[in-house]
């Protein structure tokens, strides 16, 4: 029988954490600033001082009103609140190989090797809709599609753009530069993703170390965090090596640069290392639901790195780590499924199979283990 279609409804946050963490001190863009030519100059500088320095920021004043915001939030909750065996008619095929789109279900990952624990994280992923794509998801979401293509394509047009004309500027490239590997309209492997983190319980959480998932780094070029109350991300700064959580900032988003940026510009970005920890003692009794936009490339781009940047040629990054090596250098569709073929490796066990954390994605480029 069809599932029925409920209501959105409102979405209401928890309450924030009341204990002291150690927050990490991040660079706020204010968008507002892009209506004069010296509000850019001052937003690129700041831009290159925030990927260079801390790889994550905030970025606030974007266009996007919090109810539309909120609305997906609340997509999001239903969507988790369906069956299990319905979510599990859009898990894709090819899921081990590295696909992605579509239900990604809980517990591929054995997070305690004493007790067998394992993830309780669900993804759900929503591709481009340039045409390249099927859209085919339950009757939840193909109602609101149109809902949310527009919420999708306007994280292109109010966040991602600006985005990529700040830090084409900052490397002293035409604005638009960026932007030609980054077209909405060409195939790419970007996608808007509701992502459920079921609670453990303190005992459980003691036993994983108070740590839910591993140090990593993103395989695209930014990751767009939607503001959510419950504490849990932690960012490893590039100069201290120090994790610091990740504070909830109102009206923000959270940003991170990622793999493919850092290729492009020879490591001069930092692609910045982030895990999840178990949420604070007056949080661990909740959920944490997440709302993600993850953008790549052109598919056809290749990663090498950008030589026609005056700002590069000076600081001397004019290789990334496959031209030093003398590997072919990939295109973002051939690092993209590499790197996710790895990621969704099933049965992985946290601490115990090493060789898989440190495995060669491609000829040239070997994962790392960051705690």
């Amino acid at each position: 029988m069809p599932v029925p279609v409920p209501e959105l409804g409102s979405y209401n946050f928890v309450p924030e954490t009341k204990e002291d963490l150690d927050w990490a001190d991040l660079i706020t863009l204010d968008f507002s600033l892009l209506k004069t030519p010296e509000g850019k100059k001052e937003l690129a500088n700041t831009l290159i001082k925030a990927v260079r320095e801390d790889g994550f920021f905030y970025v606030k004043n974007f266009n996007i009103s919090q109810e539309r915001v909120n609305r997906q939030f609340a997509l999001g909750r239903q969507f988790y609140e369906l069956p299990l065996e319905e979510k599990l008619k859009y898990v894709p095929e090819g899921l081990d190989e590295g696909k992605f789109n579509g239900y990604v279900p809980a517990g591929r990952r054995i997070l305690d090797p004493v007790s067998g624990l394992r993830d309780r994280v669900e993804m759900y992923n929503i591709p481009k809709f340039n045409g390249d794509f099927k859209h085919e998801h339950p009757a939840l979401v193909q109602e609101h599609l149109e809902e949310i293509e527009q919420f999708a394509r306007s994280l292109s047009t109010e966040v991602l753009q600006p985005l990529h004309n700040l830090l084409a500027t900052a490397l002293e490239l035409p604005e638009d530069y960026l932007l030609r590997i980054h077209d909405y309209d060409q195939k790419s492997e970007d996608h808007l993703r509701y992502m459920k983190y079921t609670k453990f319980t303190p005992e459980e959480n003691l036993k994983l170390g108070k740590l839910w998932g591993r140090g990593h780094t993103d395989l695209g070029s930014f990751t767009l965090l939607f503001r959510q109350p419950v504490a849990a991300l932690q960012i490893k700064n590039h100069k201290t090596g120090e994790w610091k959580w990740v504070k909830p900032q109102d009206g923000t988003l959270t940003v991170n640069a990622c793999d493919a940026l850092s290729f492009l510009t020879g490591g001069y970005v930092r692609s910045t290392i982030h895990r999840v920890a178990s949420p604070p003692k007056d949080q661990e009794h909740v959920d944490r639901l997440g709302l993600l936009y993850f953008q790549r490339p052109n598919n056809n781009a290749v990663l090498h790195t950008i030589q026609d940047s005056p700002v590069l040629q000076r600081e001397g990054y004019t290789q990334n780590d496959f031209e030093k090596s003398g590997n072919p250098v990939p295109t973002m569709e051939q690092w993209t499924f590499a790197k996710q073929k790895w990621q969704r490796t099933p049965n992985i066990v946290r601490g115990v199979d090493e060789k898989h954390a440190t495995a060669q994605i491609l000829p040239g480029w070997n994962e790392k283990i960051y705690a």
